[in-house]
């Protein structure tokens, strides 16, 4: 029998909805910020915000380069959630979804470990994982590397000692599908209604230049549809 496959989860807008509350909340503590950090008017932090997450993958990484931040207090002061619990509900698709997919299965995010953490918990599929490789865990000779980094996702690789064809990364993210797609991972897009700076954003599609291997409306139709994998 072939070997079972190495799901690699993304976290928010994949695992669970971020995008109408967490994420303008986060959008928010990252403008001010940069603001805070650069003496910067608040239309001029965030447009730097965008213009380094575009350019970069993060807004993590042109903070780093460009202004020698000190990264976690970046992250510590970025995502402040003490009402996170109100955000964030138990889903039990979602569990049943991850019981029946043949595997191991590692969540893997450009957020930070006690966010992540916080949010598995709350889902109730902490203890149901396998791993977490959080931002902290994405650095390589002294430099970070987040998603959607080649290198990355080949270290993550090597780290879970399997090859790159084993991994399937799932991902609301075309960008970084695209980066695990070129290291030989499978790859599948989940392409629910997300939301960007609180107004509702048309779903990502990937276009035949992408090469997705499989894109779902959500996750919980994926083992159905895991044959397809390509």
């Amino acid at each position: 029998m072939p070997a079972p496959p190495v799901w690699l989860l993304d976290l928010d807008n994949t695992l669970h909805d971020a995008g109408q509350h967490v994420f303008p909340r986060i959008n928010t503590a990252m403008t001010d910020y940069v603001a805070r950090r650069l003496d910067l008017d608040p239309a001029e932090a965030s447009e730097l915000r965008i213009d380094y997450w575009r350019r970069y993958g993060a807004t993590l990484l042109g903070m780093i380069r460009h202004h020698a931040i000190d990264p976690h207090e970046f992250l510590r002061e970025t995502h402040p959630f003490p009402d996170l619990h109100r955000l964030v509900a138990r889903d039990h698709h979602l569990r049943d979804t991850l019981r029946r997919l043949p595997g191991r299965k590692v969540v893997v995010t450009n957020g930070p470990r006690a966010y992540a953490s916080a949010v598995l918990r709350l889902l109730g599929i902490a203890r149901m994982l396998d791993g977490l490789v959080c931002v902290e865990d994405m650095r390589f000779a002294g430099r970070w590397h987040p998603k959607p980094s080649r290198r990355m996702f080949r270290l993550i690789a090597a780290r879970l000692r399997v090859p790159t064809a084993r991994c399937v990364l799932v991902e609301d993210s075309i960008a970084n599908l695209a980066g695990a797609r070129a290291v030989g991972m499978r790859t599948v897009l989940v392409s629910g209604l997300t939301y960007r700076s609180g107004a509702r954003a048309d779903r990502p599609r990937a276009g035949g230049g992408w090469r997705v291997g499989v894109q779902l409306q959500s996750i919980s139709l994926l083992p159905r549809l895991r044959s397809r994998l390509r």
